[in-house]
């Protein structure tokens, strides 16, 4: 700052002030100051100014990857509404590891963020006691409890299963497969929907379970393993799009007609799924209406409004297309 009030012409308290508050310095002065910061490439401590303000102005986020458009997407709204509000996000990758993710709390809550966002409910015990003894604004987003350690925002992953195992027994397929991915949530609408099938009637089921991420190629793999098991015809249930087009990929390259002996069911409703041929059936979650509702209750409880509910259930829809 010294270098940039010599540069600039003015004193260096002039300088501290202009950053910490621009209005109380005049626009020539101001713009000299700039001009000087831009020559100097001079980064302002922001960690010095949230000690003598107690705000960081910072957010952090963590979600388990940052490719896949699920959590792209809510992270995208939500930072576009912060950001709005003068918050920056820090943004890290945890994986599905609560290892990782305990360790990167840790690892943020160092940085002093003024509210933390999170993806899911499922977390360590040693990370639940970090962000409570933390005191600041914590968003699980993604999926619902009755126990948030602040609040959180989503829907029910058990009743989409429950709901798509109904759907199919409307429709009256005659058997059941399911292709899933590997992670907690993904697990959980899968092991729902065939519990709901097997309580709901008569029919036969068979399952292909994967540790690895969505893709499609598990999602092949996943079709060609359910026709190894026995699966002759009837709907597919797939814990995301890109699975399900996997699974029509395969059943396609095999001379299965879809939706004719192979219904397909995804879930999420990736921009992908309503341009494929044939268009996919899917359960329908609005991704970025839950980065929006995170950021509007977390920037009220950070100006000091804590009254909004802790849990913030925005539901889902079926949305039947060509594949079924």
């Amino acid at each position: 700052m010294e270098t940039v009030g010599r540069l600039a012409g003015v004193s260096q308290v002039t300088v501290s002030r202009a950053l910490s508050d621009p209005s109380k310095v005049s626009p020539a002065t101001l713009a000299k100051i700039h001009e000087a910061i831009a020559q100097t490439g001079f980064v302002p401590n922001a960690l010095a100014g949230a000690l003598a303000s107690s705000k960081s102005m910072l957010i952090s986020a963590l979600v388990p990857s940052i490719t896949n458009i699920v959590y792209s997407s809510m992270v995208k709204a939500f930072s576009e509404e912060m950001r709005r509000e003068g918050y920056e996000i820090l943004l890290s990758e945890t994986g599905f590891n609560a290892e990782e993710e305990e360790k990167l709390i840790a690892a943020h809550l160092s940085r002093r963020p003024d509210a933390m966002f999170l993806t899911g409910i499922h977390h360590s015990a040693q990370a639940r006691r970090m962000l409570l003894a933390a005191e600041i604004p914590v968003a699980e987003v993604w999926d619902i409890t009755d126990s948030p350690i602040d609040f959180c925002v989503g829907f029910n992953h058990a009743e989409t299963g429950r709901a798509a195992a109904d759907f199919a027994r409307r429709k009256s397929y005659p058997q059941v497969g399911v292709v899933s991915a590997g992670d907690e949530r993904a697990r959980r609408r899968s092991e729902a929907f065939l519990r709901q099938w097997h309580r709901s009637g008569e029919g036969a089921s068979v399952s292909m379970l994967f540790d690895a991420p969505a893709t499609l190629a598990n999602g092949r793999a996943g079709f060609r393993g359910l026709l190894d098991k026995g699966f002759t015809g009837g709907l597919v249930h797939c814990s995301s799009d890109l699975l399900a087009h996997g699974v029509i990929i395969e059943a396609q390259s095999r001379g299965l007609d879809v939706p004719g002996r192979i219904a397909v069911l995804g879930f999420g409703d990736q921009p992908f799924a309503d341009a494929v041929e044939p268009r996919i059936t899917t359960v329908r979650v609005d991704m970025a209406a839950f980065g929006r509702a995170a950021a509007q209750s977390m920037l009220a409880r950070l100006g000091g409004d804590r009254t909004g509910p802790p849990v913030i259930d925005l539901g889902f829809e079926i949305v039947e297309r060509e594949s079924t």
